[in-house]
């Protein structure tokens, strides 16, 4: 039986990684019926949104979305593309591997580095609740904070609302212990600023030891999330899966994918109860677009989880071991993996991905 996936190509470099990973996918095998749809800023120029309908309709039909880099502006234009997809969606899990390839420059050769970042993905100060400086309701809030609570905020400030919730932690934090019974890991570790953010992060903390009670076969811990930063640097391999709220979970994944040799082989997955985006944790590069020479793997990677999401365990697993093995030799892989990224050797994007398709037949 084949599967409908829903194929967002991106922008920048996005579609590029998006044709290499669906070549890399389509050659394991499995019966896929790809429904191509586009979002980001090249569809906002045309239709005035970087999100159509089309794209949202695609996905609650297909219910599983492999999705290519798309661009977010810093400081103006529109809010990012992700975050409106995993809130529209309710994709509360993002998972975030960060595994150890031969073959990738890190300067934690000798140490077995595969993390897991399970991080909420619907609330936090990513959910959007922002109130801009000079407007009269921005002022109305820190009127009201003075009077509720007596903290003074300077009167030219923004404001963005941090909230985390009882049923958002319970579910993120359950399917952090539910992964972990599910792949074999054996602890968790929540992240938290739980010792100065005492009803928010106190309040995420509180309701992941009540969790963790369920889970007596697993080991369970807790670390202040600037503690975390600085345990993952000087012994990263002591842990297994981290579950955190949104912001910490965005921050620690990019460090996690620093000293696995970074985001070019770093995959991701947003899962909800209803469907699930698999997505590189890099972003478009604009800069290299039409170029041809951005390294597929993350995005190949993610594609790995989407088969396994799917239940095509032995696909994945082949496709995985194929990206391994191109790796490993080092001959044709990007400028970014070459011991010199101005090696004349280095391949580009599709000879790269073509590469893993040879190592995937043999």
């Amino acid at each position: 039986m084949a599967h409908d996936v829903t194929l967002i190509t991106g922008d920048g470099v996005g579609p590029e990684l998006a044709e290499a990973a669906k070549l890399c996918v389509d050659a394991t095998g499995v019966a896929i019926n790809w429904d191509v749809q586009e979002a980001g800023v090249d569809v906002m120029e045309r239709l005035g949104t970087p999100v159509p309908d089309s794209v949202i309709e695609s996905c609650r039909r297909t219910k599983v979305a492999l999705k290519a880099p798309i661009t977010t502006p810093v400081g103006t234009g529109f809010r990012s593309v992700n975050v409106y997809l995993r809130q529209a969606l309710d994709l509360y899990s993002c998972v975030r591997p960060c595994k150890q390839y031969e073959g990738v420059r890190t300067y934690f050769s000798s140490t077995k580095i595969d993390i897991v970042i399970v991080r909420e993905n619907t609330e936090d100060l990513y959910f959007g609740c922002e109130f801009e400086q000079g407007k009269p309701e921005t002022a109305e809030i820190i009127a009201d904070i003075k009077r509720l609570n007596g903290k003074t905020i300077r009167p030219d400030s923004g404001l963005t609302i941090k909230g985390i919730s009882i049923t958002g932690t319970k579910r993120i934090v359950k399917y952090a212990f539910e992964y972990a019974r599910k792949h074999g890991r054996k602890k968790v570790t929540a992240v938290h600023k739980a010792n100065i953010l005492k009803f928010s992060d106190g309040l995420f903390l509180e309701v992941a030891r009540e969790v963790a009670k369920g889970y007596t076969d697993i080991e369970f811990e807790d670390r202040i999330v600037d503690n975390m930063c600085m345990q993952l640097v000087q012994k990263p391999e002591l842990y297994d899966v981290l579950v955190l709220p949104n912001l910490y979970g965005d921050i620690v994944s990019d460090l996690c994918a620093g000293l696995i040799g970074g985001l070019g082989v770093a995959p991701g997955a947003n899962i909800g109860e209803a469907g699930a985006v698999f997505e590189a944790t890099h972003g478009s590069a604009p800069k290299y677009k039409g170029q041809w020479k951005m390294n597929p793997t993350a995005l190949i990677l993610s594609g790995v989880l989407m088969l396994e999401h799917m239940g095509e365990t032995s696909a994945a697993q082949r496709l995985e071991k194929a990206v391994a093995k191109v790796i490993k030799e080092g001959k044709d892989v990007t400028y970014d993996m070459k011991p010199h990224r101005d090696d004349p050797t280095a391949v580009g994007t599709m000879e790269m991905a073509r590469a893993i398709v040879r190592a995937l037949d043999a």
